[in-house]
């Protein structure tokens, strides 16, 4: 054809000159468009960059709508492209960052910052002993940055700081004290009452949460089902969190640099009537029991003298006549914390770098009182953290990596202190929760301090904080790990080996600083009757010198707590391989771990692990898991020391479904997973549980107790004190797990909803909570007695959302519902149903529950007997109820209600939103469905302390919130359920504002960005409880503890 054509035009001349015009046409139009063309489009040259101002090699820039018309950022993140007109949209997009839409707007240099998607950087999730990528993962892992956890305003600890960031870890605080914040920590809820805490582990290494500060903070990973948990083996039993710590990556250094200023309050405390209305109100109470003793009369105080507590006339009569607010006396209005830190990160081809160092102080609350000793006492906290994260590249397929990581924690306490729920360090805060106002002054303007001799345990805490001498407890922790590398492809290919060995040691010295225990000051009290002045020591009559010379404390150099010093050695060798086949993805993991743990001079406890884990994944669509391990312990006897648990999980990713193909336009992701597998644990304080101990001795003057009433016997011997049981064994729970992933609108909602259901057999029951007769004569022996089974779901909601002009709006949102319930336990076998621990929660909440008041005498007459002080009943006591119905109120009638101290809702939202350099975000966070019992007791011991717990009976208000309490008679059961509190709350967790300076007068400095921020936590709190501990484990439920705190943070953070 092409011949024939071309022949034609051979022979005809005049086609051939028609032909050249019409290219001449052509040619003409053509030129004509073009200059058309040229006239509209504009040339567009810029830079993307991000938030380091680092350039993005390779970042995509298109034309919106139109991704014919794009081009790609060369290695300084430069570009040019020529778009249709000056109004044109640019999309510019990066992976791991924030896509943008850009409006040209005639400007022909466009500088573009992309942001970090936090969508896409969890693409990546570090699960046990490795990473996988999200869209594989089919266990119930959650992931969460370090940066989320340094918006928690002036909080150091991670612990606290984790608080609602995670769906499914519940955190409980109870003390604000310097270095002694972290809260308790379960996941999805207790499920054994030996013990509930977490695996922590710090770059694969069981470390304390204490040993990292928040900014040298990679990412936090926990896991919470059988499927990513297992190949931990029995630590992992009650989940796992994992804190991976930064590393560097090639290229020039970056130095961050961030310091913070935080002013501490009192969130709340009780609260207290003062002198003058608590004698009113004592004569209230005291006028409502007068039937029943008249004598009471004696104490009704005549308002004349009342007064005198408010309004003193002078000095005399104010230290007669006291009115002190002890919460005002103790405590300064405010106390500061610092924070400083320092990391330097970067690296070349051969060396990769993290260094950081983190200094923090935090101040004391208490206003401690000048004692003229030369000393000052009171709390303080300061901890230094210094890291070194290297990584060598040794050869193309080998890389060592070194961790050194160390901490220094000096902790200032008063001379003698052991832990917040001693009694006696629970004096030093008394003052806050009972010490009535009217008794004595702190301190008199003699020097002298107040004390009342009266009745024992009235404690004047502003004087035994300012006399009770310093103490500093210093804590140093060195961390060392040696990780080898190997790629082994030589051998087959996707063939990795991993070797690690890492040595810890914590060293605790204690006792250093001044010991003044034994050298009292002169102590007085002022009879408000008579005006009579009381010392103490009674030597001392007012007129002479202190007896004791003010200079007898002593010093101390300080001595190794044995009890407290460890040595850690932990050693793994690990094989991965990872192969692709097409459409398949396969990878495999063996492991050994061994660990050796020695505190002070102990024999070291020793724990061995062999786990693995095997996955498949075909097209992103279907997944299969399987993992498990072999773990042994020492606790148990031979034949039980070696255990197999195993899980094993599946995944499906209905969106990559072709029938999925009609939801494209609006579902993004949509994945279906679940696991089962079982766990071992070995979990309790007691070691070779399997083995009978012998004691020798036992009773007074060292003999032996024997026979069934446990006679001392005049003789010294060897006596059976525990028995052993050869078949104590492994813990077990079998975890369930049911979980979905989904994202739609383009990433605009996201989230996760979980089931998960968990049965622990096997609990161990030690032989102190064994159901043994009384002449059993030795602690009984640890058996497998119990079954706790635990349910609930976690539902998340995340939104994200970039509108044209830039500005970022985005929240999180979950919830967490967990409950245990007690299935068997070593429960008395003639107990009452409702008295025994099978049926509910773990740590149930037990009282004696009442029904309304007794409002008349004919309701006291015919309600049932009390079986003591059934005569002191009054109109306006609770109505007990005899849930046993034998017509008698006693023992039998305490009875289960409301809930465990652990919540089993927990709900967490947050929003923010981002703009140009601004930024802002708050955080609120609550808790239901849990009882907390908070013992305040008004006219205990006949002392004025007088709690507003709200209105009291009277006969015009039959409705009250609590019943009149006595001051000289003593009814029995008479606070019902008063003391236990609905623990619920709401609270205002965090909030931030900031603003991020990144060019102009910042550039010209050498500083590549700088962020001032203004946060806050724990800002407000909605709760019926009388103050702000979220639970007792830092003090009993009548000692309180030192206040938690609300922060108010100012800070700075810049970049070199």
């Amino acid at each position: 054809m092409k011949n024939i054509r071309q022949q034609f035009l051979r022979t005809n001349p005049l086609s051939e000159g028609r032909g050249m015009a019409l290219r001449g046409i052509l040619f003409v139009f053509w030129a004509l468009c073009s200059l058309a063309v040229s006239a509209q489009s504009f040339t567009v040259t810029g830079k993307v960059l991000d938030s380091n101002d680092e350039p993005l090699i390779g970042a995509a820039i298109v034309l919106k709508n139109n991704t014919s018309v794009g081009t790609v950022a060369d290695f300084d993140g430069n570009f040019t492209l020529v778009v249709p007109d000056k109004d044109a949209v640019l999309t510019i997009s990066y992976l791991g960052m924030t896509p943008q839409d850009v409006k040209v707007n005639g400007r022909k240099v466009i500088v573009v910052n992309l942001r970090e998607d936090s969508e896409m950087l969890e693409e990546v999730v570090v699960v046990g002993y490795g990473q996988q990528k999200k869209e594989s993962v089919v266990g119930a892992i959650t992931q969460t940055k370090g940066e989320v956890l340094q918006r928690a305003g002036g909080v150091t600890d991670i612990g606290a700081a984790l608080t609602g960031n995670l769906p499914g870890v519940i955190t409980t605080s109870s003390s604000g004290m310097p270095g002694e914040e972290e809260p308790e920590i379960i996941i999805r809820g207790a499920s054994s009452w030996n013990n509930s805490a977490p695996l922590v582990l710090v770059d694969g290494i069981e470390r304390p949460m204490s040993s990292v500060d928040i900014s040298s903070v990679q990412s936090i990973s926990v896991l919470k089902d059988a499927s990513a948990t297992a190949v931990y083996g029995v630590k992992g039993a009650n989940g796992v969190i994992l804190i991976t710590t930064k590393r560097g990556q090639e290229g020039k250094a970056q130095i961050d640099v961030s310091a913070q200023m935080t002013m501490k309050v009192p969130s709340k405390l009780p609260n207290k009537l003062d002198s003058y209305d608590a004698l009113m109100a004592r004569n209230v109470a005291v006028e409502h029991e007068l039937a029943l003793s008249p004598s009471s009369w004696d104490y009704i105080t005549p308002l004349s003298v009342i007064n005198k507590y408010r309004y003193p006339a002078n000095l005399a009569e104010a230290e007669r006549y006291p009115n002190v607010d002890w919460q005002d006396v103790l405590f300064n209005n405010y106390a500061m914390s610092y924070n400083a830190n320092l990391n330097v990160s970067g690296g070349t081809k051969f060396v990769k770098y993290f260094v950081a160092a983190d200094f923090v102080h935090e101040g004391d609350l208490y206003n401690v009182a000048d004692n003229g000793r030369g000393y000052t006492s009171g709390y303080g906290y300061n901890r230094i953290n210094v890291r070194s994260n290297l990584d060598f590249q040794l050869s193309k397929t080998t890389v060592f990596k070194v961790n050194i990581a160390g901490s220094n924690g000096a902790k200032k306490t008063p001379w003698g202190y052991t832990n917040s729920s001693d009694w006696g360090v629970a004096q030093y805060w008394a003052g806050a929760y009972s010490t009535p106002p009217d008794v004595f002054l702190p301190q008199y303007s003699d020097g002298t301090w107040g004390y009342y001799p009266n009745v024992s345990n009235v404690s004047n805490s502003a004087a035994l904080m300012s006399l009770a001498g310093s103490m500093s407890t210093t804590t140093t922790r060195i961390n060392t790990d040696f990780t080898l590398e190997q790629d082994l492809s030589f051998i087959t290919k996707g063939l990795n080996a991993r070797a690690m060995i890492s040595w810890d040691n914590v060293f605790v010295e204690t006792n250093r600083g001044v010991n003044d225990l034994y050298h009292d000051a002169v102590y007085k009290w002022i009879d408000p009757a008579t005006g009579v002045e009381y010392y103490d020591p009674s030597e001392y009559d007012g007129n002479g010198f202190d007896p004791f010379d003010p200079t007898l404390w002593t010093t101390s150099g300080g001595e190794v707590d044995n009890n407290a010093t460890q040595r850690n050695l932990n050693y793994q060798i690990q094989l991965d391989w990872a192969r692709e086949f097409g459409d398949h993805n396969i990878t495999a993991m063996g492991l050994f771990s061994r660990q050796e743990t020695a505190t002070g001079s102990v024999i070291p406890n020793r724990r061995e692990d062999w786990a693995f884990r095997t996955t498949y994944n075909y097209a992103n669509r279907y997944f299969f898991e399987y993992n498990g391990a072999y773990n042994g312990s020492e606790k148990f006897a031979p034949e039980y020391r070696f255990a197999f648990f195993n899980s094993g999980a599946v995944g499906w990713m209905i969106s990559e479904e072709k029938f999925m193909n009609f939801s494209k336009k609006f579902l993004d992701m949509l994945k279906v997973r679940v696991s089962y597998g079982e766990i071992g644990d070995d979990n309790v304080t007691d070691r070779w549980l399997y083995l009978t101990q012998w004691a020798i001795g036992g009773g007074t003057n060292g003999s032996t107790p024997m026979g069934l009433t446990q006679s001392l016997s005049p003789y010294t011997w060897y006596r059976e004190s525990a028995v052993g049981n050869s078949d104590i064994h492994w813990e077990t729970v079998r975890k369930f797990n049911l979980g979905i992933d989904y994202s739609f609108l383009g990433g605009l909602f996201a989230g996760t909803v979980e089931v998960f259901r968990d049965r622990r057999t096997d609990i161990i029951v030690t032989g102190d909570s064994r159901s043994v007769p009384p002449y059993f004569g030795m602690t009984a022996p640890a058996a497998n007695l119990g079954e706790v089974k635990t349910h609930g779901y976690e539902l998340e909601l995340r939104f994200n959302k970039v509108l044209e002009n830039q500005m970022r709006f985005w929240g999180n949102f979950s919830m967490t519902h967990a409950k245990n319930e007690i299935i068997k336990h070593d429960d008395p076998a003639l107990a009452p149903a409702y008295q025994k621990d099978a049926g509910f929660s773990i740590g149930q909440t037990h009282a004696y529950v009442d029904t309304g008041h007794l409002n008349t005498f004919d309701q006291i007459y015919g309600s049932p007997q009390h079986d003591t002080n059934d005569n002191q009943k009054l109109p306006g006591d609770y109505y007990i109820i005899d849930f046993n119905a034998d017509g008698v109120i006693d023992s039998q009638d305490n009875i289960p209600y409301g809930y465990s101290s652990t919540p089993q809702n927990t709900y967490n939202a947050s929003i923010g939103f981002e703009w140009k350099g601004f930024s802002a975000f708050v955080q609120f966070y609550g808790v239901t469905n849990v009882t907390r019992d908070v013992t305040l007791t008004s006219f205990a011991n006949r002392l004025n302390t007088v709690y507003d717990q709200g209105t009291w009976w009277s006969k015009d208000n039959t409705n009250p919130d609590v019943v009149v309490p006595r001051f000289t008679t003593t009814p029995s059961y008479n606070t019902g359920t008063q003391n236990l509190y609905d623990g619920s709350y709401i609270r205002l967790k965090n909030a931030e504002i900031a603003y991020t300076f990144d060019g102009g007068w910042v550039k010209k400095l050498g500083i590549r960005n700088l962020r001032v921020f203004l946060n806050g936590n724990n800002l407000w709190v909605w709760t019926r409880m009388p103050d702000d501990r979220e639970s007792n484990f830092s003090g009993a439920s009548n000692q309180g503890a030192y206040p938690t705190m609300k922060r108010f943070n100012l800070g700075i953070k810049f970049t070199l």
